[in-house]
């Protein structure tokens, strides 16, 4: 049985456990796609605007170039030492660090730039062209240990040519670490939102450990009473409370029904006993005199009505307890005309209603007739001289404006029944809705005890409250109210 539970409990473990995982998997990837986009559209914008500035600045030198040998009539000296004024090959130098070559009429160099870039059969033709600003432009050459984009000008009338060049490699390496970079942050991104994910998940999953741990306590033991652990306000919270109410909802039937067994067990008990003892005497019937078995018919009679009606009132309390019946729109004045129809004909006594104010609620109408039924049967049963009739009350009070009475409203109505009996003794008055409570003076009476506590159980089904009260003259007056609006003591 242990090794059973332990692995039962592992199992639930290893769901949240996996639940824990699909959470931090989750997050990890949520957030890696979500990096991951970023990154490449960050990396893609930033080369693209580099590779294009770049391409941009060299494409303006090339085009200062031809404009200067166009309209000015330059030969290779003029480019070939640096002016301190600032002459022609600085011009081009300065805008972009460029590197710069000048070749001679037979396309020698005349002064080699740094490092020195490599003469090709176009550039030796661009240099003996007769016209000025011929364009001659290589893409990815490797010079030395890099990459250039390489332009080749002429000077016109076979004066030679002006060679131009821009690394980019070095901006290739750049956008490179950039990349390798961006690659890190992105799995540093990824791991740090695995570690969060992780911790998330395992502060959600923690408590549904404890949840499930708890139900496995209750599933392992059987017991309803165990303390749900509830932190929070979010739905995992929400969830432990309403568990924690459907224990504490469960754990109250079961006691309930643990007690209703106990009392009828003891109720039954005597009936049962006395009918076994005048079952045994039936076997000698023969012997006993017309008077004894006459009487002994007679007990046999009464104890069997007794163990009937024991039994139907069990049956009512225990379907009060479980009722499913539906609620609806129901007028207690109507319920209680029913009630004193059927106790007309039943006790042969005269049953008066009276009614004032709105008696409409919502409620169970098997239930409340049941309620006031045992109520009028109480009062046939004490009041015996039938001198006077038996009153049932129905007062509408505390109804607010637009507002119906019922178990969940807050307005109410008010049940009683008057008889003129012999009352209640006011130390009775706490314990007269007790199960088979009976007081001193109402033992050798028939009954079981159990016509008011169904009344109690009604009545707190639909929101209301039980009561009992002394009548001024004798007598006493039992009723319940349907809702929270109404008191049961005047």
């Amino acid at each position: 049985m242990r090794s059973g539970a332990r692995l039962r409990r592992w199992v639930a473990r290893a769901r949240l456990s996996s639940l824990r995982t699909t959470f931090t998997v989750s997050f990890a990837a949520v957030a890696a796609a979500v990096t991951v986009l970023v990154g490449f559209l960050s990396y893609d914008a930033a080369a693209r605007l580099v590779r294009v500035d770049q391409q941009t600045v060299f494409e303006g030198v090339v085009q200062d170039l031809l404009d200067e040998v166009r309209h000015s009539a330059l030969t290779p000296a003029d480019f070939a030492t640096a002016d301190a004024d600032g002459g022609p090959r600085d011009e081009l130098i300065r805008p972009s660090g460029t590197v710069v070559q000048v070749l001679g009429p037979d396309a020698s160099v005349v002064d080699r730039g740094h490092p020195p870039l490599p003469v090709g059969a176009d550039d030796r033709r661009i240099a003996a062209a007769r016209p000025a600003g011929q364009l001659v432009e290589h893409r990815d050459v490797d010079v030395g240990d890099g990459m250039y984009r390489v332009a080749t000008v002429s000077l016109g009338d076979g004066r030679g040519a002006v060679q131009i060049a821009q690394e980019f490699s070095d901006t290739e390496d750049l956008l490179r670490e950039l990349q390798q970079r961006t690659v890190l942050l992105v799995g540093a991104v990824v791991i740090a939102a695995g570690l969060f994910g992780w911790w998330l998940a395992r502060r959600i999953t923690s408590r549904l450990v404890r949840l499930a741990g708890a139900a496995e306590d209750v599933a392992r033991t059987g017991r309803l009473g165990i303390q749900v652990p509830v932190a929070g306000y979010d739905e995992v919270a929400r969830l432990g409370r309403s568990f924690d109410r459907m224990l504490g909802r469960l754990a109250q039937s079961e006691e309930d029904q643990r007690r209703l067994v106990q009392d009828a067990g003891h109720e039954l008990r005597t009936p049962l006993t006395s009918l076994r003892t005048n079952i045994s005497m039936l076997r000698r019937i023969d012997e006993l005199p017309p008077a004894a078995r006459g009487e002994l018919v007679a007990d046999l009679a009464q104890e069997s009505r007794e163990l009937t009606d024991l039994v139907n009132e069990l049956v009512d309390l225990a379907a009060g307890q479980s009722d499913r019946e539906p609620l609806q729109r129901v007028a207690l004045a109507d319920i209680a005309e029913d009630v004193a129809v059927a106790a007309r004909r039943r006790t042969g006594r005269a049953v008066t209603v009276r009614v004032s104010g709105d008696t409409v609620v919502d409620g169970r109408p098997g239930a409340l007739q049941r309620a006031l039924s045992n109520l009028v049967d109480n009062a046939a049963k004490f009041d015996r001289g039938g001198g006077e009739p038996i009153d049932i009350v129905v007062t509408g009070v505390g109804m607010p404006v637009g507002a119906s009475a019922g178990a969940d409203g807050g307005a109410a109505v008010r049940v009683e029944v008057l008889d003129r009996g012999p009352g209640i003794a006011e130390e009775d008055l706490d314990r007269v809705f007790d199960r088979f409570y009976r007081a001193p003076d109402a033992r050798s009476l028939p009954g079981s005890g159990l016509g008011l506590s169904i009344v109690r159980e009604v009545a707190a089904a639909h929101g209301g409250d039980p009561f009992a009260r002394r009548r001024e003259g004798g007598g006493s007056a039992i009723g319940f109210t349907v809702g929270r609006g109404g008191g049961g003591e005047d």
